[in-house]
Order: C-alpha cells, then structure tokens, then sequence
C-alpha cells in the first residue's frame, strides 16, 4: 500500500489570472470532487516541456475523473508577459487551464523548488503527492488508480464538467516558425513547428517572394532544419535533414516526392538508464566536418550523426545542466538550441538558451573544447551592450556568422537582435516577436533574415547601424532558505504504487551536489549514490545556489523479469544561505506521496 501521513489542505489557486477558460477564475474549491493535478512549469524549460507531452496519456485516461491546471510560474522576465504567455500556451498546445503566477504566490504556497514540480490534490481538497522533475506520469497514472475506488466508495468522487475552453486561433502560413535555410537562390525552407511541417517558401526578392510553395508533413515540432551540401545530396539520396523536436528524432527529407524517412531516433525521448540509442527533443543540425551535429536541448548535450555510418553519438556534455566549459567531455550545457558554422575559424556556435549563453566548439592542442564568449550561468541574464565580459542576452535562440565574421544573435526573449564584434557586443534592432532564428544571406550580405516565431513570419532586417537600448540585468530570484552550515540533505523518494526500487543490476539511485560560488561546499561535493548526504556549507561564502541532480529507479513488484522499469530524475538549483540556528535539514522531493 502507499505510504500515508497527516493530510495537508491543499492551499488556494492565486495569480494574475487564467488562461484556457473562457475568462473564467477559478478557485481551489471548484475542483473539488475531482482529483486535481497542478503542473508548475515555466515555457523556457525542456524538462517541463516534457512533462506536458508526458502527461496526455494520463490526461486521457483520466478524464472523468481527473482536471490538470498548469501553474506558469516564471523565470525569465519575458516569461512574466502575458502575451508571451498565451503565445506559448498556444504553441505547446496545452489543452488544460493554465494559472498565470507572475509573483510565485502559488508557487511558494505549494512549496515547490523546481520547474516543473507536479502537485496531485484528491477529491476531498487534500494534497497527496508531490514529484520533482520528469518521468512521473506512470507515478501519477498508478496512484490515481489505487485511490479511484475509495473515493468512490466514500462518494467523493463526484467530476463536474471540464473547465476547459480552447482558445481562437487565427490561420496564417506560418505558424510559430523556429528558423529558415537558403535551399538555392528561389526558395528558403522553414522548421514550420506550430504546423508539424516543414514548408519551402519563396526566397526573398524571387518572383514567388514569401509564396508557399511546399509542405512537407509528418513531423512533432520541428525545429530544426539543415540543407544537404549539394555534393553529397545524390550520394545520400535526401536534400534535407530535420531536427523532429517532439518526435525525438532526426529525419530525412526527399524534396522531389516529399517524402520523410527516419535517420536516428525511434520516437521516444532518452531517459536515463535506457539501455538503446534515443534522442531527446533535437532542436537544431547542422553539418559540420562531415558530420550532422545536433543541440541535443532536452539532454544538455551536443550530438553527433554520421549521414555516411549511420552511427549516432552523444560528443559533448555529461547531461548535467549549467554552464562549464573545458574538454567537450567534461563540458556543460543548458539547452543547446541553435548551431552555427563558422567556417572561417573552424568553429561551431552554440546558443546556449537556459545559460543565456553564446558558446563554441574549436580545436585547443588538437581536441575539441568548449568555450563561452558571452554569459555567466543559469541565473544571470539581462539586455546589457558593452565588452563580452558584461553584456547581458536573455534566452537566446538564435545564432548565425555574418559575411565579416561576426556573430548574430537571436536574443530571444528580449525581442532583439545583437551583434558580437571584436569581444564587443552591440544590439541591432529591438521590438520583435520572439526571433527564434537567424539567416545570414550569401546571396545579400547587407539584410539579415529573422524568423519571428510569435509573428508568424520572416522579417528582412537591414545590417547597418546600432540600436541605443535601456539595459538591465537580473538575476532569477526565487525565495531563499536559510540552513545551518552542516546541513543534511535528503532526497525524498517513494515508489509509486505496485513498484519497488530495484537494485539487481547495481545501485538504483544517483546523486550529485556542486554548488555556486564552487568555495560556497566545504564537504559533500560530487557524486555518489546514496540520496542522503551531510554537505558543510562555508559561512564565511555566506550565501549561494546548491545545484542538486538525483536520480532513482523503480521496476514493477509483481512482472519478474519482464517487469517494466522506470527512470524518476531532477536537477534543484536552491538559494541558499548559512544562517546560525537555522534548519539543519534540507528536504527535496524526487517523488512520491505526501
């Protein structure tokens, strides 16, 4: 049976507002006879857009007796806009209400520490779990299940009508483009991801200038598109390959017949400890030294696909999530979303979006390493011009090498376009709709191409002089906790229901604890595989951020060999500070009930 303690009421639902109802405000109260699930997500984070992806099976399963609300709660400025929000709603078709939570209200009345955070509330208004990270749907699934009876039985579980009211969308060409290729002098091709296309357009300044002119189906949010260099193009058989973001796969693409075929992935996302090869929401590809190489967002890692072998590899990155440069073996990303060859240097640019980070792979002493030209770390970020040891990018999208070797940037969430010049960084042009992707035009070197991806379009953008703009910079800030300096920490795991932990192929839980500022962690650093661990935190450092990734396995009780195994995963970064008497332990939920 599950494990039970003292019931919590459910605290209430407060923000700015609602989405996906119609106008509607709702309160705790109106889910009652419901089970309700709160997911505490953020648009910019790959993990929580897994979860929503995760969570359809369950919704659908459940939907007599079960009401998802989403709780934005956001860690980029740009996420706090609601017109942002709603944007994003749209894009990854979230079909549930969704609670705009600006200020953290509800966020910190439900004690969450990490985006995304799930919430599972019973019919009577009571929480009964909680789980950090990704990879619970099947927690969710089996619980719901084991309490579905005896609610029944007591007469609780009494569903009203969905509070769900789909929004109006409004047709267009293009919709929520992520970015755009020159295919030849008369037609661009564009990652079409709110159409699940891949769609030819008229190049600009050609006589079908911005006319459709293909579409190519087939595809879950591609975002992503590389053309096949001309010379390889009848050797491989397919003109382009495409990064199948929610299809978790590379494929081909066949420009004659249109037709799409599969190069790497088989469709479901790579969870740790699985034992094939699969990928984890691709979002760009590019070639480069007779390679396909892949921003791997969803593992924080760089890949590789050989178009000649076949072979796929994971090549740079361990999957920890932040900023670390060095030996690409050794090195950490953070949502790597675009590539950019340059050709001139040998290098391969990198921006690196949860980092707000532009990086780049190059040779030092004959090995590839991984060097940061702009950005700090996970929580700094701002719209700041100056030399690259200060300027400031906000969820950067974008990259691309101009005709004179400088780089543009698709600063993303802050509407603009900068440029980096000589260790000097600049902004271009402001006031534009989330540019998600960049083309710079050998055939025009004075017009840069933006892809708008919340304007539904493609922009020409003049290269010419620079915009003047307010600079700010921020640091995320989320509620801080105080602890002693010797400070326990506990992983708090818990098997779903009709699972147990299975240790006979070796320890099945993984924990890792680094902190920032590194001085900040006098002992308990690194990794091991026990989920409690004494960490002796520097009160002369004061203050800081502890980076916590944990892992834990559970496999079916009752299908012996055969049973089906489970991967529950979640990196914290928690604001700390050392406080004299302060609370000796820090508690943080991987999963399980409450």
């Amino acid at each position: 049976m599950t494990r039970r303690i003292a019931k919590v009421r459910a605290p209430e639902l407060n923000g700015r507002g609602w989405l996906n109802t119609g106008g509607e405000t709702l309160r705790i109260a109106d889910f009652r006879g419901s089970f309700l699930l709160l997911d505490f997500w953020t648009f910019c984070c790959i993990n929580c857009l897994h979860v929503l992806d995760e969570l359809r099976p369950v919704e659908q399963k459940w939907a007599d007796e079960l009401v998802v609300v989403g709780v934005h709660s956001p860690k980029f400025v740009h996420e706090a806009d609601p017109v942002a929000l709603a944007a994003a709603v749209e894009r990854y078709a979230v079909h549930h209400p969704v609670l705009d939570d600006p200020e953290l209200e509800t966020w910190q009345a439900y004690t969450a520490r990490a985006w995304p955070t799930l919430v599972l509330v019973d019919p009577e208004g009571y929480v009964v779990a909680q789980y950090a990270g990704e990879g619970h749907a099947h927690a969710v699934d089996a619980l719901i299940g084991e309490l579905v009876e005896e609610h029944r039985a007591k007469g609780t579980l009494q569903p009203g009508d969905s509070p769900y009211v789909p929004p109006t969308v409004e047709p267009s060409d293009l919709r929520f483009p992520a970015s755009a290729m020159r295919l030849d002098a008369d037609r661009l091709v564009v990652a079409d991801a709110g159409h699940n296309e891949v769609v030819v357009l008229g190049a600009p300044g050609a006589e079908r200038d911005g006319e459709v002119l293909q579409r190519i189906g087939g595809f879950n949010e591609p975002n992503g598109v590389a053309v096949v260099p001309e010379h390889l193009r009848e050797q491989l058989g397919y003109d382009l390959v495409v990064a199948d973001t929610v299809g978790h796969r590379i494929a081909a693409v066949t420009l004659a017949d249109g037709k799409v075929r599969t190069l790497a992935g088989d469709g479901q996302q790579w969870m740790a400890g699985d034992g094939v090869t699969r990928l984890s929401s691709p979002w760009d590809v590019v070639f480069w030294r007779d390679l396909v190489w892949i921003a791997m967002a969803g593992t924080h890692t760089i890949w590789t696909f050989d178009p000649f072998t076949g072979v796929v590899e994971a090549t740079c990155g361990t999957t920890n999530e932040g900023l670390l440069d060095g030996p690409v073996a050794e090195a950490w990303f953070a949502q790597p979303s675009r590539l950019a060859v340059d050709t001139e240097r040998d290098r391969l640019w990198i921006a690196d979006s949860e980092t707000s980070a532009i990086r780049y792979l190059h040779d030092v002493d004959g090995e590839l390493h991984v060097s940061t030209e702009v950005g700090t770390g996970l929580f700094d970020f701002g719209l700041r011009d100056g030399d690259v040891a200060q300027a400031l990018f906000q969820h950067p999208l974008g990259v691309a090498v101009l005709a004179d070797g400088s780089i543009a940037v698709a600063d993303t969430y802050n509407g603009a376009v900068r440029r980096i010049h000589d260790g000097v960084v600049s902004t271009l042009a402001t006031g534009l709709m989330e540019p998600s992707g960049l083309l710079a035009d050998d055939a025009d070197p004075t017009t840069l191409l933006v892809v708008e991806s919340t304007g539904h379009r493609i922009t020409a953008l003049p290269l010419g002089g620079v915009v003047e703009v307010d600079g700010f910079a921020h640091r995320t800030q989320r509620p801080v906790t105080e602890v002693a300096a010797g400070v326990e920490l506990v992983i708090d795991f818990t098997p779903p229901p009709g699972q147990k932990v299975d240790d006979r192929f070796g320890p099945p839980t993984q924990l890792l604890v680094t902190s920032t500022p590194d001085a900040l962690i006098r002992e308990g650093e690194g990794r091991g595989t026990d989920l409690t661990r004494r960490i002796v935190l520097d009160p002369t450092v004061g203050e800081g951020v502890l980076h916590v990734a944990a892992r834990a396995g559970s496999c079916d009780i009752e299908a012996g060999e055969g049973a089906a195994c489970h991967m529950h995963q979640q990196d914290w970064g928690v604001p700390v500070r050392v406080v004299v008497g302060a609370d000796a332990e820090l508690r943080l939920p991987l999963g399980g009930t409450a």
